[in-house]
């Protein structure tokens, strides 16, 4: 099996993982150049260990099967050698989901991020058969991404612990916000835990998460590492003060939407990585407005000249 390159004990994919956006050009089509110097960036300078490549914050649902090849090749080419690249290989149809994993594994992926079949509704039995099969059509570990309010169906408590039995089903990444459930499946499986959810990672440790997949990680991946490394020595008071910094930049995401806020935000930070596809829009004036004054309340420095006029909301 496949061994990320930032995985340590307990930790299969490292430790801060932002879910990259992907970046276009003006004319709508896929930026191999940008996402080179992207992922660099997230890397390099904002701290970040590794990437999800393809994933809704990618807008997955909006590129072609070549388009998620050709960007997963870039990345890779990119940071690869110093950062896990995860690829988002889910879908609601299992076959697709297969096919996806395995370009993901011949274009150089670490390992793949798995999320529920959507729209379908299908039961507890449906699932694991779909993730055990798409975990058995490569040598690349496998995330779950446990996400019931996009997909509708919650992959259960006892399902997690079967699926956790497969030897490349390695780790939750975790959107159902329920610290239970997850502290149920911590203490009776190997399966590491990431926060899914920006607002709860400060929580998600407390019950043994290992890490962050995230989307304020684009703008804030080192403060988040120092989050996590903070509580980890014992300063719960300092993550906490951390945590209550970050406030403003969830409350933005979490108001715009996580493409929306992250393409945004990346241009206010000088990095201009295109308009979202349809049918997510751009972000109005309004909402641009409000997200340079919740990043400038949470401190960032924004180097973007042609930053909208700051209002207070």
């Amino acid at each position: 099996m496949t061994v990320c390159p930032t995985a340590t004990e307990g930790r299969p994919f490292g430790r801060v993982l932002t879910a990259m956006v992907t970046p276009f050009d003006a004319d709508g089509k896929l930026d191999l150049d940008l996402a080179q110097d992207l992922a660099a960036y997230l890397v390099d300078t904002v701290g970040n260990d590794g990437l999800v490549v393809n994933g809704t914050t990618g807008e997955s649902p909006t590129t072609s099967d070549d388009e998620k090849e050709q960007l997963l090749r870039a990345v890779v080419e990119a940071v690869g050698d110093r950062a896990t690249v995860v690829a988002g290989a889910g879908t609601n149809n299992t076959a697709h989901s297969v096919e996806l994993a395995r370009g993901a594994e011949k274009a150089g992926a670490h390992g793949l991020l798995v999320v529920t079949p959507y729209y379908s509704k299908p039961p507890q039995e449906g699932l694991y058969t779909h993730f055990t099969t798409v975990a058995d059509a490569t040598e690349l570990p496998v995330m779950l991404y446990d996400i019931p309010p996009r997909t509708v169906v919650p992959i259960q408590t006892e399902t997690l612990k079967r699926l956790a039995e497969h030897p490349r089903i390695k780790a939750v990444k975790d959107s159902k916000h329920d610290l239970l459930a997850g502290s149920d499946v911590l203490a009776n499986s190997d399966l590491a835990y990431y926060s899914g959810e920006d607002p709860l990672n400060l929580p998600w440790l407390s019950v043994g998460a290992v890490g962050f997949v995230s989307v304020v990680g684009h703008v804030v991946g080192d403060r988040l590492r120092q989050m996590l490394d903070a509580y980890e020595s014992g300063d719960v008071a300092g993550a906490q003060e951390i945590h209550h910094g970050l406030l403003p930049v969830y409350r933005s995401m979490n108001f715009v939407g996580g493409v929306i806020f992250s393409k945004t935000a990346m241009r206010l930070c000088g990095y201009e990585t295109g308009q979202p596809r349809l049918p997510l829009p751009a972000a109005t004036d309004e909402q641009v407005r409000i997200i340079t004054s919740d990043l400038w309340d949470a401190g960032l420095v924004l180097v973007n000249p042609d930053a909208a006029e700051v209002t207070s909301r």
